[in-house]
């Protein structure tokens, strides 16, 4: 993928959108996958695999004709009230309630690494797409299973079973199934009928480590949520748990042979 610059605003407004909505550690992660998607020219409508809450389908796709599907209804009542949906439907991802051969692209931002029995998923994705439809996938990789800072650091202690232990703890709390490499997922794709895939990978070891320190460091922001319904309480780019220089970072040099997370483009 050619990845042209993003202009200051641009990378501004990514910012906004991603660290002054979410909790650091999952706002990078957004931020990196948005400025992706805003750089891509997608055919409408599009299909959400994994709509959520709908916060980043609202950021990112504005004005856009867009159609989610979310097997839980509570974040898909959230989704609702963003007004940014054209239908939202609940549903599990491999029986979508719609027609087949329907939608010229299909997206899903980090969802399907969740989904413990995946390739019906992608059969049923390239069912609902148009020949020469284009599905967009973006999750983390194999690296997400070695390349912790908790791995790191047990493994220079010698605790090798240890950090085995803590790999398996922390990517069972994410609700990680499916941590495989770009070839894995490539051959699940075909199988599933897509007949090119494309893919780079993102978000460097650094980046990741940030990630993980940040799930502690994020507890204020649990609390906020559910006492004021935000997680970030200060949206402003002198708060000092906002890494704004570091996601500037990031969004200036997205792609990296070694980064923990790929993202896919098949074309069905």
């Amino acid at each position: 993928m050619n990845m042209e610059p993003l202009t200051k605003a641009q990378i501004e407004k990514i910012q906004a959108d991603q660290l002054f909505q979410l909790p650091y550690f999952r706002g990078m992660l957004r931020a990196v996958e948005q400025s992706f998607f805003m750089r891509l020219k997608l055919e409408q409508p599009i299909l959400d695999i994994g709509a959520g809450d709908g916060q980043f389908a609202q950021v990112t796709f504005p004005k856009t004709k867009i159609v989610g599907i979310d097997p839980w209804w509570q974040p898909l009542a959230e989704a609702g009230g963003r007004k940014v949906y054209a239908l939202l439907a609940q549903a599990n991802g491999d029986e979508l309630p719609l027609p087949e051969s329907a939608f010229p692209t299909a997206i899903s931002n980090s969802v399907l690494e969740h989904i413990p029995e995946v390739q019906p998923v992608l059969d049923e994705v390239a069912r609902k797409l148009t020949p020469g439809g284009k599905f967009v996938i973006t999750l983390p990789n194999h690296r997400f299973k070695t390349e912790l800072w908790g791995v790191e650091v047990f493994n220079r202690l010698g605790l090798r079973r240890i950090a085995g232990q803590y790999s398996r703890f922390f990517n069972r709390i994410a609700r990680h199934h499916n941590l495989d490499t770009p070839d894995v997922w490539i051959n699940r794709l075909k199988s599933a009928g897509f007949t090119e895939v494309e893919y780079f990978n993102y978000f460097p070891r650094w980046a990741l480590h940030k990630l993980e320190r940040g799930h502690l460091w994020g507890l204020p922001n649990l609390l906020w949520k559910k006492l004021f319904g935000k997680w970030i309480l200060f949206p402003n780019q002198s708060n000092p748990f906002i890494p704004i220089k570091m996601v500037t970072r990031l969004l200036d040099n997205p792609i990296c042979d070694d980064g923990t997370c790929t993202c896919l483009i098949a074309t069905r």
